[in-house]
């Protein structure tokens, strides 16, 4: 087993967010680390009204990574914004000395997806989305290249032509990738058709990353599908086939990718495949960890994502999952709401029940 690699942590917040919310954003952080196979060796969080425009974080704060790089060995700086291509230039020179990476949090989730992805769709939708994320820095970087090598800024010098060419390559390799994702779109769609024709229900499972909607998928269809408890162990379409005891019939079951908080517009660009499940599903399962002390938080960032992919007038069930988890007696019940435990099977004929209800002829 690979060694984990040593990793410095940044964030910047508003010198009047509270501590939790500076807490939860570096526990998350860490997750994503975690996720990716790093070890977390420094944690730094700086209250500021507004980040530097050179590096980000900071003069001071890039020389106190610095030292903590050299004493222990990290290599590795994560910070937990998306930052312009200047500001990773600026970092990794003043970081040089240490022999640093740094990554934003986009190249981090980006990472972790190249980790995980098994189709040739998935992985074509992650090289999308990295040439979508690293080719302003490209640019920024052959720019400052050229300056650092006297070029005028000129249509002549040297970092600009170099700029031009990359951009024209970056270009031809974005085209290529979109025309074969629209071949995989496009069996995606007569498959639709074939179903809306032979009226097959659809539902598809969205939610937090890490809620169980993976477990959930193999709970309801029987199939037995990877399930992991750590963030982002879906990146491909997952279809199985409900039964609805009550409809005499079933319905499609397909997973998808989980959402996070700050989730990169080029990642949710380029995953069309896993989310297009969703889009045109006839009812979505938003999939909460019941377990979770921050769930309200996270259903509002799943409804918020939602609402940006045009997904508004599909009916939406919310599914409370890991009920099995909640150690404070239990699990406190509303009215209409359905809580599940995927693990031990509990919940699962009342949710069936309700997506029966939704689908039922009654309600057409």
């Amino acid at each position: 087993m690979a060694t984990p690699q040593k990793t410095i942590l940044a964030d910047l917040i508003h010198f009047r967010a509270s501590a939790r919310e500076a807490s939860d954003r570096m526990e998350e952080l860490e997750e994503l680390v975690r996720t990716y196979g790093g070890a977390v060796v420094v944690k730094n969080i700086q209250r500021k009204e507004k980040p530097d425009g050179r590096t980000f974080i900071g003069k001071g704060k890039v020389e106190e990574i610095l030292a903590d790089a050299k004493a222990l060995g990290a290599t590795l700086l994560v910070v937990n914004h998306v930052l312009k291509p200047s500001q990773i230039f600026h970092l990794e020179e003043e970081l040089k000395p240490a022999k640093m990476r740094v990554w934003d949090r986009t190249d981090l989730i980006l990472n972790i997806f190249d980790k995980h992805a098994k189709t040739t769709e998935a992985k074509l939708e992650i090289e999308l989305a990295r040439i979508r994320h690293m080719g302003p820095r490209i640019y920024d970087m052959g720019e400052q290249l050229g300056r650092q090598r006297g070029g005028t800024g000129t249509r002549g010098g040297s970092g600009e032509g170099n700029t031009e060419a990359m951009k024209r390559h970056l270009k031809e390799q974005e085209r290529a990738i979109m025309k074969k994702l629209e071949t995989y779109q496009g069996v995606r769609d007569r498959q639709r058709e074939r179903r809306d024709k032979m009226r097959q229900r659809t539902v598809a499972l969205v939610g937090y990353t890490n809620a169980g909607k993976t477990s959930l998928l193999n709970a309801l269809t029987k199939r037995k599908e990877y399930a992991a408890n750590a963030l982002f162990a879906t990146l491909d379409t997952r279809v199985g086939t409900m039964y609805l005891p009550a409809l005499e019939g079933t319905a499609l079951l397909s997973d998808t990718i989980g959402f996070i908080q700050g989730l990169p517009p080029e990642l949710l660009a380029s995953f069309r495949s896993t989310l297009s499940e969703a889009i045109g599903a006839d009812l979505l399962l938003h999939v909460i960890d019941a377990a979770d002390d921050k769930r309200e938080e996270k259903i509002a960032v799943v409804d918020d994502i939602l609402k940006k992919l045009g997904v508004t007038d599909t009916p939406v069930l919310r599914v409370f999952n890991k009920i099995d988890a909640w150690h404070q007696g239990s699990f406190p019940m509303e009215e209409g709401m359905i809580a599940v435990s995927a693990k031990t099977g509990e919940g699962l004929e009342h949710l069936r029940d309700a997506i029966a209800h939704i689908f039922s002829p009654a309600k057409k």
